[in-house]
């Protein structure tokens, strides 16, 4: 698609879904290279303004903070959060509908995640908060010379509803990107093709990696792209080597949940800068990261358990910006369905109980486990269903059809770990 129409395609989608993006965008910009002691402020009076209207407007955090006997007029610095519980997902489902807040006057669009952990979670977005994401995307794509309306490959998925595919197929024209299907040596030929007119590929990181390897095994590149993003996943050290070798660049860290919204990203100089403007970063003292959503208004997200072990770092980068830094995201492995014959992205599963979950209304807790090729054995959490069990299986059928040998278990429940649990585990 040529240039100019993408973005007034771009611009035309975001005066419709995200008013204000632009507007934040600019915000977003001006703050990009103030003084910490000018970000660690605006960040704290966010801080401020969440806590207080979470307080006044969600059922769930007014009881919350009466029990901590927490006064949101006596908050002067960051560290008072810990006066407050954490929260973690388990609560954000069941206590979903207490959480959510009254008095909104933006607009408000529903959210579904399921995340690596398989917890299915619905919740509502305000307009504020997927502008302020989306914007702060758009500051941190800046740093690469792109633009999100750039031509771009997109490592995501798909979904084998027809209705669904063709949807996929609109809305990716329309953002001017196009995405891979399967790794079958004829599909990767034409993904190629078309990246040579991109200005960027993104996805998950085990899935760039992947193509990568099939770029420079089947040598069709190199590949020169201004940006190679990875996201969702841990970004281990041997990803590198192929990923410059094919698109002349490292996989660079986009970090964030659905939850959360975007937390970090990776500039060229290396450096994870925090979204400091928009979260509020906080190392729990048995492991795992505890996330504040300054953004969240509609859903409040506050001392929110993702489960990543992330190391934050004090020290400054050296491309000048001084928000702060992560030094490590551990979690979020990528990794490969060993089918008989083929290998499927584990991330297949996502679509298999996101489709669930859409399509049928079925949510489901799940856990995926292989030990031996072309068997996976699939954990769900809950009681015996006939009726789950079918259209489990059914789902199977049309991502893997005969190439994987799947045993559905039924267990009571999931142990709780202090880490993420992962939804697919595989010892091959």
């Amino acid at each position: 698609m040529e240039s100019t129409l993408a973005r007034k395609l771009f611009e035309a989608g975001a005066r419709s879904r995200n008013p204000s993006l632009f507007q934040q965008y600019e915000y977003l910009k001006s703050t990009e290279w103030l003084s910490r002691q000018e970000l660690d402020k605006i960040q704290l009076e966010n801080t401020v303004k969440l806590l207080e209207f979470a307080q006044c407007n969600s059922p769930y955090y007014k009881k919350v903070f009466e029990d901590a006997g927490f006064n949101t007029r006596q908050f002067s610095k960051l560290s008072d959060l810990n006066f407050l519980p954490e929260l973690d997902k388990a609560t954000l489902i069941v206590e979903n509908s207490r959480i959510h807040t009254s008095g909104i006057a933006e607009k408000v669009r529903l959210a579904e995640t399921s995340g690596t952990s398989g917890e299915a979670l619905a919740f509502y977005r305000n307009e504020r908060w997927d502008s302020l994401n989306r914007a702060a995307m758009m500051r941190s794509y800046d740093w690469y010379g792109v633009k999100p309306w750039d031509r771009n490959g997109y490592l995501w998925g798909y979904n084998t509803n027809s209705l669904q595919t063709a949807k996929v197929k609109i809305l990716d024209y329309i953002q001017n990107r196009f995405r891979l299907f399967n790794y079958s040596n004829s599909e990767i030929r034409k993904f190629c093709h078309k990246l040579l007119d991109a200005s960027f590929i993104s996805g998950y990181s085990s899935m760039v990696y992947e193509v990568a390897k099939c770029v420079n095994e089947l040598d069709l590149g190199p590949i020169p792209l201004k940006m190679v993003k990875g996201t969702s996943e841990m970004i281990l050290d041997v990803y590198h080597e192929e990923t410059v070798r094919a698109f002349g660049g490292r996989i660079i860290s986009e970090y964030g949940a659905a939850e959360s919204g975007l937390i970090a990203f990776e500039c060229p100089y290396g450096g994870i800068h925090v979204n400091i403007e928009n979260v509020v970063l906080e190392e729990a003292e048995n492991g795992g990261l505890l996330v504040t959503n300054l953004c969240s208004y509609s859903f409040p997200i506050i001392r929110y358990r993702l489960g990543d072990m992330v190391t934050l770092s004090d020290d400054s980068c050296k491309c000048g910006r001084k928000h702060p830094l992560i030094k490590d995201i551990c979690g979020r492995k990528g990794a490969n369905v060993q089918g008989v014959t083929s290998k499927f992205p584990a991330l297949t599963f996502y679509y298999v109980f996101k489709n669930l979950a859409l399509e049928k209304d079925i949510f489901l807790n799940y856990k995926a486990i292989q030990q031996n090729k072309g068997e996976v054995e699939i954990l769900i959490e809950g009681n015996d269903n006939n009726r789950y069990l079918k259209e489990i299986n059914e789902q199977l059928q049309k991502y893997f059809g005969e190439d994987v040998n799947f045993s559905i278990i039924f267990v009571d429940r999931f142990a709780i770990d202090m880490k993420k649990r992962q939804y697919f585990e595989t010892s091959l």
